[in-house]
């Protein structure tokens, strides 16, 4: 039987993503946009190992059995589509796990349903409470609808419309309490605390974690001589779930798959905690994958990963922009930055395996302005857009020159801006960015260079 006590919810969900999808620090200021490059990606982190046959904490094998039994008919069994691009970069064949196609857009609804689904009648007939202003809240709003029950959910005044939207369209009611999380779960506590309802944290339960374990069943299922399956790993609930599942699934067959978790390297708390023995509280930096930037990891899922995760690597913004576009175009997939930190590790040459590769693509919930904004730094990382800045003699026909110039190397002019009046120009001289498209670094290289023969002084921005 699990333990079914809820923790504390203060470390439910301590980052909270402002209207643009772009996570902030608790107590810090908000992003202003996208990160910049932050240098090499931190090397891996090896977890202890799962090998020494002692049971593991949190669910049993039946828990998640059963777990899979109350989602039968609830979830959607989600597709495993074969990558021939990333088999190719790996080397092995690679499959993704296509949890952005689930009910709800992302695996939430999975734990999320199951504690429900488990409430008794006067529990049910309190309520059900969440903060969430992500992919948390949806689940619950969804799955408590399906079961009768109401359900109330706090999220802060700044949330993503199209999040307030979804999470009141499934049912629940929103109430929207201060500028960041920490408000919105000091408001969930407080009713909570006055009505009796129960909190449903997004990561830290045991019947959360099985829930999410089902689907390492599935991929056991769906692709029965997987070698190795990465995950993104967040506050853990995820990552504890389909690790602990997986690991004692293949126990019975006497075989090891091996389990990579992938945190955004902004938001690392499991390699400090795991460097520190404990769950440990890290101030977190922007970055895009809002999803999994927790500050501190729940405490069921750090005992999990501890034993049952083979390593953790980390991933920058720009690798995970990139690894994006490359779901768009090549998988023709729309998913959000936390899902797609898998692809991004695989992608960076951060994962290696001598057979088949899971990469559970966890969510696809991602406002399309902030979509645009993402697939323009994608681009911009991989060279395929080129932003320079140039001065240019004050007279007529210089953009003419410099258009022909890009035309003759076969890139696309997109954008261009042009400033007489600029302080770091001479008086004779006039200012332009101009914004090109190209095939990726070597045709951007050739753009670059034959604006330097022509006597210009290209300054990439």
């Amino acid at each position: 039987m699990i333990d079914r006590a809820v923790p504390d919810p203060v470390l439910a969900e301590p980052v909270v993503p402002d209207s643009t999808g772009l996570a902030a620090p608790t107590g810090l200021t908000e992003p202003t946009g996208l990160t910049e490059p932050t240098g090499p990606t931190e090397p891996a982190v090896m977890t202890e190992s799962a090998a020494s046959g002692q049971p593991l904490p949190g669910p049993t094998l039946a828990d998640f059995e059963a777990a899979r039994e109350r989602l039968h008919g609830i979830v959607q069994e989600t597709p495993m589509e074969r990558s021939r691009y990333l088999s190719g970069m790996l080397g092995a064949e690679v499959l993704l796990k296509c949890e952005n196609l689930q009910r709800t857009g992302a695996y939430k609804i999975r734990g999320a349903y199951n504690m429900l689904s488990l409430l008794d009648d006067d529990q049910r007939a309190r309520g059900v409470v969440a903060a969430s202003a992500g992919n948390h809240a949806q689940g619950v709003a969804f799955s408590a609808t399906e079961l009768g029950i109401r359900s109330t959910i706090f999220m802060p005044v700044g949330v993503a419309l199209p999040k307030l939207q979804a999470t009141r369209d499934y049912g629940a009611a929103v109430e929207l309490r201060g500028a960041d999380f920490q408000t919105a779960l000091a408001a969930a506590i407080e009713h909570v605390e006055r009505t009796g309802a129960t909190f449903v944290p997004p990561y830290d339960h045991a019947d959360i974690i099985a829930g999410q374990g089902t689907v390492g069943l599935e991929i056991l299922e769906q692709v029965p001589d997987v070698a190795t399956i990465v995950v993104p790993l967040g506050g853990g609930g995820l990552a504890a779930g389909v690790a602990s599942a997986v690991r004692q699934r293949t126990a019975l067959d006497g075989r090891r798959v091996r389990i990579v978790g992938v945190q955004a390297e902004r938001a690392a708390s499991f390699v400090d905690s795991l460097a520190a023995g404990e769950p440990t509280t890290i101030v977190t930096r922007p970055t895009i994958a809002d999803g999994i930037a927790v500050a501190r990891p729940g405490t069921l899922p750090f005992e999990i990963v501890r034993e049952a995760v083979d390593e953790i690597v980390t991933v920058s913004d720009d690798d995970i922009a990139r690894a994006m576009i490359v779901l768009l175009e090549r998988a023709k997939l729309v998913v959000e930055p936390s899902g797609a930190v898998t692809t991004a590790a695989i992608m960076t040459g951060l994962v290696t395996s001598d057979g088949p590769t899971v990469a559970v693509l966890s969510g696809g919930n991602i406002d399309p302005l902030f979509m645009e904004r993402v697939i323009a730094r994608g681009l911009a990382a991989s060279q395929r857009y080129l932003k320079v800045r140039m001065a240019l003699p004050d007279r007529p026909g210089q953009l003419a020159i410099i258009a022909q110039i890009v035309s003759d190397e076969q890139a696309n002019v997109v954008e261009v801006l042009h400033t007489q009046h600029d302080a770091w120009t001479s008086i004779t001289d006039v200012s332009i960015d101009i914004s090109v498209t190209t095939r990726g670094p070597e045709h951007a290289q050739r753009v670059l260079e034959a604006l330097r023969r022509a006597g210009y002084e290209p300054q990439v921005l």
